[in-house]
């Protein structure tokens, strides 16, 4: 299997997959049966030794508990990162309210996401069934979020952080709202996967963790709750605690996604 086997997969499954377009099942509003969700993914690929892996375990970085792509398979060689964005319909639903998440984008961030473990799984599987050892660190037992710190909970990491990955890869570089802006920016999902099989790892555009972002703070002006500052960086609990204030309001729902649209890395490296 090469790259570009891997993108036909993926183009495939995007326009053939149940999981890309609301049921009417789950429809919040009766218009929005049969919406798209996603457009086709961009892709990177990592080596599983790259040495830049080793610095997110750095405590300033994620910490200890990143687990090492040879730590979750020993035989790894590659790293897999994609990035889904959003169709037009999902992004532009999100402009029109200042604070609350729309439809669209609540089905988005749901049903996206589900969507996101199902192609996990089908590319997955694929690759087993071509004979590489594979895994989705996500889905695998051995997957926690949060860790102890300090003898203190730390809700805001996880042992596989796909941003941080998604980095390390070649995808994009983080944005002021802490989100990864790739060539076809920053609205969207991401996943990836850990396998044995060999393929020429991406040659990075960029040497800085920030370095597609302006820092002009567009995304700071379009969150509901002021947790992205310009001079501070971004406040995960003010945002965390906004999202239950969400997940009340949208059960089983939830979702915000305000610093992702009507911003300049909206689509786009800025």
């Amino acid at each position: 299997m090469n790259k570009q086997e891997i993108a036909r997969i993926a183009q495939e499954f995007v326009q053939n997959s149940d999981c890309n377009y609301v049921s009417k099942e789950n429809v919040l509003t009766e218009e929005l049966a049969g919406m798209k969700i996603f457009e086709e993914p961009i892709f990177a690929f990592g080596a599983a030794d790259d040495e830049e892996f080793q610095l997110l375990k750095n405590p300033q970085v994620i910490g200890d508990h990143f687990l090492l792509p040879k730590e979750w398979m020993l035989s790894a060689n590659t790293v897999i990162s994609y990035f889904f964005p959003f169709t037009d319909e999902v992004i532009k639903s999100n402009r029109k309210d200042n604070h609350w998440p729309s439809n669209e984008w609540l089905h988005g961030r749901i049903e996206g996401q589900n969507f996101i473990k199902e192609f996990s799984i089908f590319l997955n599987s694929k690759l087993i069934d071509e004979g590489y050892e594979s895994l989705v660190p996500i889905l695998d037992a051995r997957f926690r979020i949060g860790c102890i710190k300090n003898n203190e909970i730390q809700d805001f990491t996880s042992n596989w952080s796909e941003r941080h990955v998604a980095y390390v890869c070649g995808l994009g570089t983080f944005g002021l709202s802490k989100g990864i802006i790739t060539e076809k920016g920053m609205a969207g999902r991401l996943g990836s996967i850990v396998t044995n099989l060999k393929l020429e790892p991406n040659n990075k555009r960029y040497s800085d963790i920030y370095e597609y972002c302006t820092m002009c703070g567009a995304c700071a002006l379009k969150c509901p709750v002021d947790a992205i500052s310009v001079d501070t960086g971004k406040d995960h609990r003010k945002c965390s605690d906004f999202l239950d204030i969400t997940r009340e309001k949208y059960k089983p729902r939830y979702g915000c996604g305000k610093c992702q649209v009507s911003v300049p890395c909206e689509r786009k490296i800025p």
